[in-house]
């Protein structure tokens, strides 16, 4: 194994067999409630979940979120991943390919097409790559090997702190994201690792020229944690410890970022675990919203586990709508059904 095949491995380990949630710091939706109505006026058989994101049509706003690839382990997961996205018309999103690019033997793991071929499949590279030798022609070879719709730039200052060896170069970025976003020929998508984008920083790489913000909000997995998990020494373990809880809740940062922009293509991830927390993302402006860990442990234990974990979500969101009285997700967006708990 290459090194970076070893770390995509202790990665999927580490998030499968270890504690690395967030302990002390939540996605914040539960400082929501929806307002229930006794009488919704529909028939639940009539509630129609379809959305559409980057001009593709979705049987509902789910995003199986970025997770893996580079590994044996990685491409059943993917593959298992990418049938449950084609089944259900569902978004997808994979792990970096930056491994695919520094070993083109392991592009098989990211080849999903041929399995989901109505999908809408998101390309992945980390932005800091761009100061270190990656350019046009990287991103779009990743994109290639997807055959993708759009590609995620993802941003980790936190992670690569800790990270044994981290590129921590993070100079002069957001004019690279600027020169990448004016050369490629498909939609960027930027997107943090778990500690969140705050409306102040999601206008700055709007105005780069991304096209879509994926949130990836503090409350669920802390890659502090995991790296912390994967440490080499005890330095790297304690700061890894001491930022366990670091960033900004899922629901601060879609509340920031649609009050400031409300039309950019708002992507809600970071610790969201079942299908009501789903529908309150939307309900703040999200127009998909991501899970990964969720998906991971069903992908990791069964085909069947991952069809059960798919109709749990899609039926938990079809029950909040029905019973807020939306017929569907439009509706569910501009219907005032979500509360705070603090008014």
């Amino acid at each position: 194994m290459t090194n970076t095949q070893t770390r995509k491995a202790d990665h999927l380990r580490i998030c499968l067999e270890e504690d690395v949630q967030f302990n002390n710091v939540t996605n914040g939706f539960e400082k929501y409630r929806f307002t229930h109505t006794c009488l919704p006026e529909i028939n639940l058989e009539e509630v129609d979940l379809r959305t559409t994101f980057f001009g593709k049509q979705l049987n509902a706003p789910l995003l199986i979120s970025s997770m893996t690839g580079g590994t044996a382990q990685a491409k059943l997961l993917n593959y298992r991943l990418a049938e449950a996205a084609q089944n259900h018309r569902l978004a997808m999103g994979v792990g970096s390919q930056r491994i695919a690019v520094e070993n083109p033997h392991t592009a098989d793991s990211f080849e999903l097409r041929k399995i989901a071929p109505d999908a809408l499949l998101f390309a992945n590279l980390g932005a800091i790559q761009l100061n270190y030798t990656y350019g046009l022609e990287q991103c779009l070879q990743v994109v290639e090997i997807l055959e993708a719709d759009a590609l995620i730039l993802h941003i980790n200052p936190l992670q690569e702190c800790i990270q044994p060896r981290g590129d921590v170069n993070f100079k002069g970025l957001l004019d690279k994201i600027h020169c990448l976003c004016e050369q490629i020929s498909v939609p960027v998508i930027a997107k943090e690792v778990g500690n969140g984008i705050s409306g102040a920083m999601a206008q700055k790489l709007i105005a780069a020229g991304v096209q879509a913000i994926d949130v990836a909000g503090a409350g669920g997995t802390s890659w502090a944690k995991v790296e912390s998990e994967r440490a080499e020494n005890n330095l790297q373990r304690r700061l890894g410890q001491t930022f366990a809880d670091w960033g900004i809740p899922t629901a601060d940062c879609l509340v920031q970022i649609r009050e400031q922009d409300p039309k950019v293509p708002l992507i809600a991830s970071g610790g969201l675990r079942n299908g009501m927390e789903v529908a309150k993302a939307i309900a703040l402006g999200a127009d998909l919203a991501g899970l990964a860990f969720p998906f991971l442990q069903a992908a990791s234990e069964s085909p069947e586990a991952l069809e059960e974990l798919s109709q749990l979500l899609l039926s938990e969101i079809r029950t909040v709508l029905f019973c807020t009285g939306n017929v569907d997700i439009a509706n569910l967006k501009k219907s005032n059904s979500l509360k705070s708990l603090r008014d």
